[in-house]
C-alpha cells in the first residue's frame, strides 16, 4: 500500500523549506522514485520542479503561495468553520483524535495544518484517511486555489486528493457547497473563504 507513503511524502514537501530543505527534498524524492510510478507522478513532477531553486528564493514562494491568501491556506478547517467558536472545537476535536491514537503532535502548528494533518495519516493511516475524507472539500478548494495561482504546490494538494476513496466534486462550485454543507450558525464572512484580518501563528515557519 503506497497511500501512507505518499501522505508522508505530501507532508514533507507542504512544510516549510527552511535550511534543510535541500536534504528533505533528496530524501523525498529518492523515497518515492522506488515507488509504483503512476501513484507517484505528482509529487515527482513537482519535486523536478523545485530542484534548483534555492532555500531561501522557495521560501519566499512558500510565504507568498499560502500566507498572503486565505484562500490558498494550508489549515483546513478554515475552508468549513471560518473564524468561528466551532472552529476551536474542531481543532480540539482533531487534537483529541491525535491523542487517541497515541500520537502527539509538537505545539508549534495548529492540529488542522495540513502537513500535520497528513503525517498523522501515514502514521495512523485508517483515522487518517478518514480524516482527509471528512476534509476533502478543503483539499479540493486548495488544490483549485493553487492551480489558478499557478503553483506547483497544486501536484502535491492533487496527489493527496487521488489517494481519498470515492469520487470527489466535480468541480469547483461542487466543492464549494461542500465545504458550505452544515455551515456555522455564527457567520464571520464565509463567502466560502473567512475574511482577512488576524490569523494563527504559524510557528513551524518562524
Amino acid at each position: 500500500m503506497t497511500r501512507p507513503a505518499v501522505h508522508q511524502a505530501a507532508s514533507l514537501l507542504l512544510g516549510y523549506p527552511d535550511t534543510d530543505w535541500p536534504v528533505r527534498l533528496r530524501t523525498v524524492r529518492a523515497a518515492l522514485e522506488q515507488l509504483p510510478p503512476g501513484e507517484t507522478a505528482l509529487l515527482l513532477r513537482f519535486c523536478s520542479a523545485v530542484d534548483g531553486v534555492a532555500q531561501l528564493e522557495l521560501a519566499a514562494r512558500y510565504v507568498a503561495t499560502f500566507d498572503r491568501s486565505r484562500r490558498r491556506a494550508l489549515h483546513l478547517t478554515y475552508y468549513t468553520d471560518g473564524d468561528t467558536r466551532r472552529r476551536g472545537a474542531s481543532l480540539a476535536r482533531l487534537k483529541g483524535l491525535f491523542r487517541e491514537h497515541g500520537w502527539e503532535q509538537g505545539d508549534r502548528e495548529l492540529p488542522d495544518f495540513l502537513p500535520a494533518v497528513l503525517e498523522f495519516a501515514a502514521r495512523c493511516p485508517a483515522p487518517g484517511l478518514a480524516l482527509l475524507v471528512e476534509h476533502r472539500a478543503a483539499l479540493e478548494l486548495l488544490g483549485h486555489a493553487l492551480e489558478k495561482f499557478r503553483s506547483p504546490y497544486a501536484d502535491v494538494v492533487r496527489a493527496v486528493c487521488r489517494t481519498l476513496p470515492g469520487p470527489g466534486p466535480a468541480d469547483h462550485a461542487a466543492a464549494v457547497r461542500l465545504a458550505r454543507n452544515g455551515p456555522p450558525t455564527e457567520t464571520v464572512g464565509l463567502a466560502p473563504f473567512p475574511p482577512r484580518g488576524s490569523r494563527p501563528t504559524e510557528g513551524v515557519r518562524r
